[in-house]
């Protein structure tokens, strides 16, 4: 009977010990963690003043992150592949704006020389 209610006391030690770690611990970092405005107000006065500056650009780009980020869950493939097909379709139309604006200047160009009386080809 002793050897049984020793084995007891170990399992209520060890369920007390388990029962502290498991919500001390979170509590622990709870309570030392500082609060968002108790570090900025650690910033030095140039930080705080950059970060003030750049917030509304931060905030913006993040709701822009989470729209984007709803449109492609609406699909019915993963987030990534979508993203990915997105990223693809937004450089491809980078490359075609940069394109045109280079034959757009081109064509300027080409037709400043014929103002000007210059020869079409700068070569000949």
């Amino acid at each position: 009977m002793a050897a049984r209610s020793g084995r007891l006391g170990t399992w209520v030690k060890m369920l007390a010990a388990g029962g502290a770690v498991c919500v001390g611990g979170p509590a622990l970092v709870w309570w030392v963690s500082p609060t968002d405005e108790e570090l900025f107000k650690k910033y030095n006065p140039e930080l705080q003043k950059k970060s003030l500056e750049r917030r509304y650009e931060k905030q913006k780009d993040f709701d822009d992150f989470v729209v984007r980020l709803k449109e492609y869950s609406k699909s019915d493939k993963p987030i990534w592949m979508v993203q990915e097909e997105a990223d693809r379709k937004r450089k491809e139309e980078m490359l075609r704006r940069d394109f045109l604006g280079a034959e757009e200047a081109k064509a300027r160009k080409e037709a400043l020389r014929k103002e000007s009386g210059l020869s079409p080809n700068p070569g000949s």
